[in-house]
C-alpha cells in the first residue's frame, strides 16, 4: 500500500463515500465553504494541490473553480480527532461561492430572526457562469 493510499484508509468516509471538508482561508482563517469529497477527490486534492469535490445535488466530480476560474490552491489539509471531517487551508483565487460572495458564509442570522447579507460580492455570478 502506497503512503497516499494509507493515508486516505487512516478516514472515516460516510456511507455514501463521502467525507466533509471545511475550507478556509489561510491567511484570514475565515470559512470560505462546506463540501464533500469522496476518495478520488481527495487524492486528486492531494496530489494537484487544488481542491475536488463531490456534489451531493448533482452528483458528479468537480474541481473548485473548473467553469468560474475561482480556485483554491491548498496550503494544509487537517482532520479532526475523530478522522471524519477534513479542514483545508486554502489561497482563495476569487470567489467561493458561486453566488459571488468571497465565502458561501455571507448571511448572519439577526435578533430579529431574518437573515442579514453581511458579506459583499466579489464578482457577478450571471456574467461568471454566463447564465441566460
Amino acid at each position: 500500500m502506497s503512503t497516499l493510499d494509507e493515508t486516505i484508509a487512516g478516514l472515516k468516509f460516510n456511507d455514501a463515500g463521502l467525507i466533509p471538508a471545511v475550507c478556509i482561508d489561510a491567511e484570514t482563517g475565515q470559512v470560505l465553504m462546506l463540501a464533500y469529497m469522496n476518495d478520488q477527490a481527495l487524492r486528486d486534492t492531494i496530489t494537484t494541490g487544488k481542491t475536488h469535490f463531490w456534489s451531493r445535488s448533482r452528483r458528479q466530480y468537480w474541481m473548485k473553480g473548473e467553469s468560474s476560474g475561482h480556485t483554491q490552491e491548498v496550503r494544509a489539509i487537517y482532520t479532526d480527532c475523530d478522522a471524519d471531517t477534513l479542514l483545508i487551508e486554502v489561497t482563495q483565487h476569487g470567489g467561493a461561492c458561486h453566488e459571488g460572495y468571497y465565502s458561501c458564509f455571507y448571511r448572519k442570522l439577526t435578533d430579529a430572526g431574518s437573515w442579514e447579507v453581511v458579506g459583499e460580492k466579489v464578482f457577478d455570478p450571471d456574467k461568471t457562469y454566463k447564465k441566460s
